[in-house]
């Protein structure tokens, strides 16, 4: 199937279905992004590490299309809003005016881009049993490197978005740039989870070790 077609049959499904067709291409998308993580992991780690060779985290990518079948929609609407309180010509055949696409790149990375991290930081930790102490870690380590990261890559990639996508296509162009940042969000967020199970694991052991001397002299 050639890209034109499949962008017809794209563009036919969202007439049709938009919240469905968005949440089933952004959770795809997202999965990939995982899997990319996931097989990246694999190559980079060194051959004597004990992670190395370990099998495929099937629900792990679950876990990260679920995430993004959630979003997608949402970020459809948001897309949407901003179409309407930023127009970008005041009549047709006018030029895009600069000044509100600067408003549109500048909103969507001033309101979406935290509420959306979050999303993704708060809804990972409750797919993977975390209780709220270990999400309330993770937010501490992740967030705000995340999204300063996020301040630094995603601004050019949403003025090319904003300014030269039609909407029904922005959150596909997204999530096809986003493949990239799930990629950092999914190694960011598995060495966090590592990072939390070594901590619970040495705790764990050096509870068990203190029980020992009570023991003994009861």
């Amino acid at each position: 199937m050639s890209s034109v077609t499949l962008a017809r049959v794209y563009r036919r499904s969202f007439e049709a279905y938009p919240h469905v067709t968005l949440a089933v291409a952004g959770g795809a998308l997202t999965a990939l992004g995982d899997a990319v993580a996931q097989f990246s992991q694999q190559i980079i780690t060194p051959r004597n590490d004990h992670r190395r060779g370990l099998h495929y985290d099937l629900a792990r990518t679950f876990r990260f299309f679920c995430f993004g079948a959630a979003i997608s929609p949402v970020i459809g609407r948001w897309n949407k809003y901003l179409e309407l309180k930023f127009p970008l010509r005041s009549r047709i055949g006018t030029s895009a005016s600069f000044s509100a696409l600067s408003k549109r790149v500048i909103v969507d990375q001033l309101v979406m881009a935290p509420i959306g991290l979050s999303i993704f930081l708060s809804s990972m930790g409750v797919m993977e049993g975390c209780d709220p102490k270990h999400i309330r870690a993770r937010f501490n380590d992740i967030y705000q490197p995340a999204l300063l990261t996020n301040w630094k890559i995603w601004p050019a990639a949403q003025f090319i978005n904003f300014r030269f996508m039609p909407l029904p296509y922005r959150v596909p162009f997204q999530q096809t740039c986003g493949v990239f940042w799930t990629l950092y969000l999914s190694l960011l967020n598995s060495t966090e989870s590592e990072k939390q199970d070594k901590e619970d694991s040495l705790r764990h052991t050096l509870e068990q070790q203190s029980l020992v001397p009570q023991e003994a002299t009861s």
